[in-house]
């Protein structure tokens, strides 16, 4: 990264991560020649990403011809008009995605997003799940490498925070 001053450390990186709802997941793809990017919804977890979809289509093709892939979470952008700039915050993770097939492990994953996205009812997602389980599909990227990179005033503004040994009140 150009601007190291801008990086964010890999513990802040992990908390946009946790904080973030959605993203996009980008494949190869070698017919199009150009990347293929998908928004979705995600959860993150112990180095790990998981996404869940439909068992057939273009992302799931593309996964198995080559698992590499990328992911990109926008955790702000703010724009501040008058200084001509954003306050933006992102990070962007690499690795190797792949379709889980383990049913114990694709339901853990599946009961980790619902009680990620709506907390303390357990007893609905399960069946919710059980309705869809066998026609959807569970992908998890395995972290190779994460960076994340903030707008320079937003570095600032954390650092300054840092030194004075609090956590900063970053806006959003």
């Amino acid at each position: 990264m150009r601007r190291k001053r801008q990086s964010l450390p890999e513990e802040t990186c992990i908390e946009v991560l946790e904080r973030g709802t959605s993203g996009v997941l980008a494949l190869n793809d070698p017919e199009q020649g150009v990347p293929y990017q998908v928004p979705v919804n995600y959860g993150y977890r112990d180095g790990r990403l998981t996404f869940h979809g439909a068992t057939v289509g273009h992302k799931v093709e593309l996964l198995k011809a080559d698992p590499r892939a990328s992911f990109t979470v926008i955790d702000q952008d703010q724009i501040v008009p008058e200084q001509y700039t954003s306050w933006f915050r992102s990070v962007v993770c690499t690795g190797r995605l792949r379709l889980l097939t383990d049913p114990d492990e694709r339901m853990d994953e599946l009961m980790f997003m619902a009680e990620r996205f709506w907390p303390d009812h357990e007893e609905h997602a399960r069946a919710e799940i059980a309705g869809a389980f066998d026609h959807t599909a569970v992908l998890a990227l395995d972290i190779e490498t994460m960076s994340g990179k903030e707008a320079a005033e937003l570095a600032r503004r954390r650092r300054a925070g840092e030194l004075l040994g609090r956590a900063p009140r970053l806006p959003l």
